[in-house]
């Protein structure tokens, strides 16, 4: 444990950093007071870490409590990127604070795992925000009861305005036994043990799968997939435009594909096309290779799981769809969407098409003209507008 340990040194990087947005917050503090016995109890490598935004639970856990080998979930690759940086920063700080090296380490105690059997097998102490979806919510808790040790107490919190009932429901179908901390700075812990038994009545099966008898899809979505197996009716706006969507393209991104729908009817209309999926969220990009799977497109989709197509080399791609978020975690922001725009501007080649879909009343078609090149809305209707933008030719660019 360090005592030159400080949250204030971690930051929200490579994600969005606003006034608004913090990369620790009372939920994060919280759940580790609650569960501070807990995890100095716990044997190395008993300790998991679920839904952890920026690191401050993984951080805190190993430097506040002394947790070591500590096993790691996060869904969206931004946080591993923050967790990643933010363990460098925590350790050299600890290191000028101390003048001692030796008294490091945050930087590899810790592991990332898939959110599967292997995360929670043996664990003692299950650390986490609790997700903004029940079924994200499901998933965790079951794989907890089903593969953590019988004496497994799992730590959730959340801001108290964003926590319900079904909550405590979910929770209460995986452990036999839930309290609810005292509230504090508006934020509150459920604290669950007692593992239920996995083969109990009721157990949810993940992915989930839909079939979409109007588009001949099936769809199959894990907890943290955005709309689940239901198409989104922005999406489904958006799908009616396929057929003009730069008719002589050869590649295309679904970009933040959730499921993956739209790649998957992008490759059945389009056979000409490279299609490839790709999302932040590692719930996605499982739910979308699902997806792929369950209607024959494995050969046609490659599925991948990046940050705004980082990954992606500049001026590559001729057509990107995209059906941009406008939440960050729980908080109204555009910070993500702009994200997104800017990285379709720059893998965009010269007069490829970036095709959106977005509420109607959102700022967006001017963004869209700076960020990638000249906007025309193609289509509206009572709440969204599906709009084109065009990479300028290389001799106007």
């Amino acid at each position: 444990m360090s005592d030159a340990f400080s949250f204030q040194v971690l930051r929200r990087f490579p994600d969005v950093e606003a006034d608004n947005l913090v990369a620790v917050d009372a939920t994060d503090r919280l759940v580790l007071a609650e569960a501070g016995a807990a995890v100095q109890a716990a044997p190395a490598g008993r300790v998991v870490v679920v839904g952890d935004r920026y690191g401050a639970m993984t951080l805190g856990a190993m430097a506040l409590h002394g947790a070591e080998d500590v096993r790691v979930h996060q869904d969206p690759i931004t946080g591993e990127q923050a967790l990643a940086d933010n363990a460098i920063r925590a350790e050299l700080n600890a290191i000028r604070a101390e003048g001692n090296a030796t008294r490091a380490g945050l930087t590899s105690g810790y592991r990332q795992l898939p959110l599967a059997a292997e995360l929670f097998t043996g664990a003692t102490v299950v650390l986490g925000q609790l997700p903004k979806s029940l079924d994200a919510l499901r998933e965790i808790t079951q794989l907890a009861a089903a593969h953590a040790d019988p004496d497994v107490t799992m730590f959730l919190g959340g801001r108290v305005k964003h926590m319900t009932h079904a909550m405590n429901d979910v929770l209460s179908d995986s452990f036999a036994d839930l309290r609810a901390s005292l509230a504090q700075q508006k934020s509150r812990v459920l604290v669950a043990s007692g593992p239920r038994p996995a083969a109990e009545p009721g157990a949810t099966a993940y992915p989930l799968r839909a079939q979409h008898p109007d588009l001949d899809l099936w769809v199959c979505a894990h907890g943290a997939a955005f709309a689940g197996t239901k198409l989104d009716i922005g999406t489904r706006f958006l799908l009616e435009f396929v057929d003009r969507m730069h008719p002589a393209a050869s590649t295309a991104v679904d970009l933040g594909c959730g499921t993956g729908v739209i790649a998957a009817t992008l490759a059945r209309a389009r056979p000409q096309l490279s299609v490839l999926a790709t999302d932040e969220s590692a719930g996605a990009v499982s739910s979308a290779l699902a997806t792929m799977a369950a209607n024959g497109l494995t050969e046609r989709v490659q599925v991948l799981r990046d940050d705004a197509m980082s990954s992606r080399p500049d001026a590559s791609v001729d057509l990107i769809v995209c059906n941009p978020p406008f939440h960050l975690g729980t908080s109204v922001h555009a910070g993500a969407a702009l994200r997104l725009f800017e990285a379709a501007g720059r893998v965009l080649r010269p007069e490829g098409q970036l095709w959106t879909v977005f509420n109607s009343h959102l700022p967006y078609r001017s963004q869209l003209s700076r960020a990638v090149g000249p906007t025309r809305v193609i289509g509206r209707n009572a709440k969204f507008t599906v709009a084109v933008s065009t990479k300028p030719p290389l001799h106007l660019a």
